[in-house]
């Protein structure tokens, strides 16, 4: 299984039957291709949809219905389509049970950066802000390192997003979670040790006496 596959999976467990949820560009939006069996979920997507589905097959893609990046997404029956200025006060206004975003960082304290690279072409924050503000849970999706360098870090060095801890991060190798304000070790991927995951974070992790495994 490849490593966005596994994260999308896992993060796909956290969902609960009726939760309305964003999912972010990247990884995120490969959540809705894995939502358990019999579960109807209601994601939301920043430009104004509610009712996303997986992503469409080869083929099926309609050119007007895309996610907040731009690619194609598909809509499933009782799908609703309004304005930014709705999407945004649903946003704003405390009613997303979860959103799930990428990762450029997360400090050992949950704060993340995830919006821009200095001296980098960017499109802009975007609904990032808002939504690590307005979500009730935030969730992480991204990969553990990035050029043989850890993206959970003591201090980020990139601009924050948000100055809202997120709730949890899940990569490639583990699930982080951030009660009381510190980076815990809650699971490791099938296969990869405590040890390895330590080796891998540049953040001080706190590790439990019990850590589990990725129920994949």
């Amino acid at each position: 299984m490849d490593a966005q596959t596994l994260i999308a999976k896992r993060i796909a467990q956290e969902l609960r039957p009726g939760m309305l949820v964003n999912l972010g560009i990247g990884i995120p939006t490969l959540v809705a291709n894995h939502v358990p069996a019999g579960m109807h979920i209601y994601f939301q997507s920043e430009n104004g949809l509610i009712g996303t589905g997986p992503v469409p097959q080869e083929g099926l893609a309609q050119a007007r219905l895309t996610d907040a990046a731009g690619r194609p997404v598909s809509a499933l029956p009782g799908a609703c389509a309004f304005d930014s200025a709705m999407s945004f006060g649903l946003i704003r206004g405390g009613h997303l049970d979860m959103t799930v975003l990428g990762g450029l960082q997360v400090d050992e304290h949950g704060l993340l950066a995830n919006w821009m690279i200095p001296g980098k072409m960017v499109p802009g924050m975007g609904g990032a802000m808002d939504l690590v503000a307005g979500a009730r849970r935030v969730v992480v999706a991204m990969q553990h390192t990035a050029k043989g360098q850890s993206k959970l870090v003591r201090t980020c060095s990139l601009p924050l997003t948000s100055v809202r801890p997120v709730d949890l991060v899940v990569t490639e190798l583990a699930v982080i979670g951030f009660a009381g304000g510190r980076a815990t070790l809650l699971e490791t991927a099938p296969g990869v040790t405590v040890e390895q995951v330590l080796a891998a974070t540049e953040a001080e992790l706190h590790v439990p006496e019990t850590v589990g495994t990725m129920p994949i």
